[in-house]
């Protein structure tokens, strides 16, 4: 990594349970979401390095997904959640990341599709796909506030528990 690249990663929450009648915000994750978002937290605890900020939707299912992806880290990284995150189109994601302070380097954000895949297709310039509990992990070369369409290399996308490209 230069030392003006800085790392965006991507994470969808984990599987989420349709079974009650909760409003979408508060629908919480289902048992195998509760299974896939640990292996999301090991696989970011050995190859993500430090994480400075986590950013994260406010719905149930994402504070979940991070609060059990947190739990791998030796220290849970620093986290806000973050309103715009919820149901965000890419474009609105993309405001989120132009706001991040410069001297965060690598940043987590939790959120839903179909917006955490436009922004990553976006931003790496190719077709990335992102299941529940998946992630993309880009390297922007640029400051936050600079990142735009193709402006990210993709180094990682897939889900830890074997799907994978990159």
């Amino acid at each position: 990594m230069t030392t003006t690249e800085r790392t965006l990663i991507l994470l969808r929450h984990a599987k989420s349970d349709w079974s009650g009648s909760e409003a979408d915000i508060d629908r919480p994750l289902a048992e195998r979401g509760r299974t896939q978002a640990p292996l999301a937290g090991r696989w970011l605890a050995d190859h993500a390095g430090r994480i400075d900020l986590a950013v994260v939707s406010p719905a149930q299912r994402a504070r979940e997904t991070w609060e059990l992806v947190s739990a791998q880290f030796a220290e849970a990284p620093r986290f806000r959640v973050e309103d715009r995150v919820y149901a965000a189109s890419a474009e609105r994601l993309l405001h989120v990341v132009w706001e991040l302070p410069d001297d965060i380097r690598t940043v987590v954000l939790v959120g839903h599709n179909p917006g955490m895949e436009a922004l990553a297709s976006y931003l790496a310039g190719a077709e990335v796909i992102m299941r529940t509990s998946g992630i993309a992990e880009l390297g922007v070369s640029r400051q936050w506030s600079d990142a735009d369409t193709a402006s990210a290399g993709l180094r990682w996308a897939g889900r830890p528990d074997g799907e994978e490209r990159g």
